[in-house]
């Protein structure tokens, strides 16, 4: 169908890939450690990420960012999204002028840019040829292809469509959507409320708190999406509440678990120290926290987040103080 370049052989790279490839296309990874582009190439397997699941053959894998790009029709992104500037800094030079589409879920630290506006800033690309793939996707169940569905997003309709129609396979169902925005703030910022309900199960709190938080969570997202223009239907669909529900209520989510560690009372060095997996809104939750405040909206869950991330709350405090603020309208 199609000839894919994927830079990322973490688990999300890995299990898009398997996608891309299941929907007919070719696929050359770029991975940052050669052993692992070895497994990938040689074995048809991701030790390192996905041990024991068989990808398909047409799935390679390269260290050479020339190679991985060769002959690609579109180019997809995997990487931690702190580190993605410096990355597609180096890449940059020899990507082909196709669409550029971004996995990636957070907010630069610092530039407060979303990852399509990094990939304009670098490449130059422009909005038409830049596009987002977000959705309730666990990497684990999408790699054992369990049924899920996704939403991919760029100003070119067209060009969303064509992304649309090379990642459709018997497991994975894609829609469309233009509202770049909307999507890609939904996808950062549940990272922030997954953290939130972390800690509530990591104290040992049950399901009322944990709905609590989630819907809390979607308000503050939505506050903050359509304040900076998305649409708020945007938030309703599968790259907001749907991303959300299965990144807070999974085990299998990276963010849940980092809030977890948090609410059994390990530091944020801690808990860095003991995995190779990077969870986004650790990092992300300051940069959306600036962001809001930039933007004149109020932002709890990503404040107190915050606040326990950096070591100035425990897990147990935040708690308190979001029973304790003032009281208000559910609209508000």
């Amino acid at each position: 169908m199609g000839r894919i370049a994927v830079f990322g052989a973490g688990s999300w790279g890995t299990a898009f890939s398997m996608v891309l490839a299941d929907a007919g296309n070719q696929v050359t990874m770029w991975g940052r450690r050669e052993e692992v582009c070895a497994a990938i190439a040689d074995r048809h397997e991701n030790p390192d990420y996905l041990p024991g699941i068989t990808l398909p053959p047409s799935i390679t894998a390269t260290h050479d960012p020339a190679v991985a790009v060769d002959g690609a029709e579109a180019v997809v992104f995997a990487v931690p999204s702190q580190s993605f500037r410096d990355n597609l800094a180096e890449w940059a030079p020899v990507l082909p002028e196709v669409p550029l589409v971004s996995l990636m879920k957070g907010v630069e630290l610092g530039s407060l840019r979303r990852m399509s506006e990094v990939i304009d800033e670098v490449t130059g690309a422009g909005p038409e040829r830049i596009a987002v793939i977000s959705g309730p996707n666990l990497s684990h169940e999408i790699a054992h292809r369990e049924p899920a569905a996704s939403v991919v997003a760029c100003a070119d309709e067209d060009v969303a469509k064509r992304l649309q129609d090379l990642c459709h396979s018997t497991a994975f169902r894609p829609y469309t959507s233009v509202d770049v925005l909307g999507c890609e703030l939904g996808g950062a910022y549940k990272n922030v409320v997954a953290l939130a309900v972390g800690m509530a199960v990591g104290l040992g709190f049950g399901d009322n708190t944990t709905a609590s938080v989630i819907t809390r969570g979607l308000a503050e997202t939505a506050r903050l999406a359509t304040a900076l223009g998305a649409n708020p239907l945007t938030l309703m669909g599968l790259a907001g509440l749907g991303d959300l529900v299965a990144t807070c209520s999974s085990p299998l989510s990276r963010n849940r678990t980092f809030g977890e560690k948090l609410g059994k009372g390990e530091t944020t060095e801690e808990i860095y120290a003991s995995t190779r997996q990077v969870a986004e809104g650790a990092k992300s939750c300051s940069s959306l926290l600036a962001l809001a405040r930039a933007t004149d909206v109020d932002a709890p869950i990503a404040e107190h987040v915050e606040a326990v991330v950096a070591g100035k709350l425990t897990a147990g405090e935040m708690m308190q103080a979001f029973i304790a603020r003032d009281t208000k309208a559910e609209t508000d």
